[in-house]
């Protein structure tokens, strides 16, 4: 193979193809969510398609996002199409919510992710947790490659630099904290209220703390693992019943907050309805911030129901955001400085591939000339003249190529190559 060829053979692109908030609504994301147990299985398949070197998905309640390092000609089709076959959706449908970043953007845009300035919440510490268990999972699938793997742990190291050089997570404001300042604007008092969660993530767990902080003392965690649900339960002096248990005991709900990974609603309307005739239609709110959902859309219709989607926190979030936009300025600059040492990796990595299949080559050469003359000794040959063609072999194979490529290249471009032989002292 030519040096042409190797150059031309290690110009794969880093593409992202990213369904998010910012585009599309909750009823789209819901669609092209990746369940976790499926996760392992989609990434092998996205590994096996023509032209993926490595891949990564990326899915949370406001995005599902996929990083690739893709070799063909046309990585955002290749990318769309997938998606599309995966969820079994028209391309029609979904086209005009896809976001798509190459090379550079694409550097930036998963810093953005990382740092939280991408987020739904600007600078929301728990999308880098999130970040960090797709990548550990595609570690664990053997999906990623060596640019794929530097991608990321630069992306990481950015947004630790981010966090630690910049206050852009320092006011409380997280989708958790929304949650329960949206629920402030239903209850005066939330003291007073009964919450139930639904749910043992990371989100529900904040959502637990905040309300502990606001003096709630009547909370109850449900979740389909009862022992994960009296985790938290016990962090709050909270109860903890399964999933099973929970439609016996919703209708003392006045707060129903629920972040689950079901890819079906746990929450129907009829059971909405029986519970409202038990609390003779005393008001319930209800906030669903799992993707897809986990409360039936139709549960809003009811009268004495508040019901509200991750989509509707949207005002609580902006009336909360204004001293992270001094600290955004910030971290765009530290990001831009931190792409730059990227690119500079990036530039020199196809040397390094060369070299690595250079050296693959001429051991290659080696290992051949080294068994014709190990077969000229066993066949007894003279030992002077074997090691005398053994070295002449080696030395005209090596050079073969080289000197056909130096009688090949115009003179100018030829003081690239100037060192490249060691001089030998004696």
């Amino acid at each position: 193979m030519c040096l042409l060829s190797l150059l031309f053979k290690f110009m794969s692109r880093i593409a992202i193809l990213s369904v998010n908030h910012a585009q599309a609504p909750v009823s789209v994301r819901e669609r092209v969510a990746f369940a976790p147990n499926h996760l392992s299985s989609e990434l092998q398949k996205l590994g096996d398609t023509p032209g993926v070197q490595a891949c990564v998905i990326l899915s949370t309640c406001n995005r599902s996002e996929i990083y690739a390092v893709i070799d063909a000609d046309n990585p955002q089709e290749i990318l769309s199409q997938y998606l599309a076959d995966t969820h079994k959706i028209s391309r029609q449908e979904i086209d005009s919510y896809l976001v798509y970043f190459e090379d550079n953007t694409a550097l930036e845009h998963i810093c953005n992710v990382a740092c939280g300035l991408d987020s739904f919440v600007l600078g929301e510490p728990q999308i880098l947790g999130q970040l960090k268990d797709a990548y550990h999972m595609s570690k664990h699938a053997k999906t990623l490659d060596k640019k794929l793997e530097k991608l990321f742990q630069h992306a990481f190291s950015t947004a630790k630099k981010v966090r630690t050089d910049t206050q852009i997570g320092s006011s409380p404001v997280s989708i958790a904290y929304c949650a329960v300042k949206l629920s402030e604007k239903i209850f005066t008092d939330l003291s007073e209220q009964t919450v139930l969660l639904i749910g043992a993530g990371e989100m529900i767990e904040l959502c637990a703390q905040h309300l502990s902080q606001k003096g709630v003392k009547n909370i109850i965690v449900a979740n389909r693992t009862l022992e994960n649900a009296q985790k938290i339960a016990s962090l709050y002096n909270a109860q903890s019943i399964s999933l099973k248990q929970f439609s016996s005991v919703i209708h003392q709900a006045d707060i129903i907050i629920s972040s689950t990974a079901a890819s079906v609603p746990v929450i129907g309307k009829g059971l909405i309805e029986s519970a409202l005739k038990l609390r003779k239609h005393k008001p319930m709110f209800m906030l669903d911030i799992a993707v897809p959902r986990d409360i039936e859309p139709e549960v809003g219709q009811l009268d004495d129901v508040y019901l509200y989607t991750i989509d509707d926190l949207e005002q609580v979030v902006s009336d909360n955001i204004d001293s992270r936009e001094k600290e955004k300025v910030l971290a765009q600059e530290i990001i831009i400085k931190q792409t730059q040492v990227f690119n500079k990796w990036l530039s020199v990595l196809p040397n390094e591939q060369l070299i690595q299949s250079y050296r693959s080559n001429v051991n290659k050469i080696k290992e051949d000339a080294l068994t014709d003359a190990i077969k000229s000794l066993n066949n007894g040959g003279d030992s002077e003249q074997v090691i005398k063609k053994l070295a002449d072999q080696l030395t005209n194979k090596i050079l073969h190529t080289t000197f056909k490529n130096i009688k090949q290249t115009p003179h100018e471009g030829l003081s690239q190559c100037e060192g490249c032989i060691p001089n030998i002292k004696k």
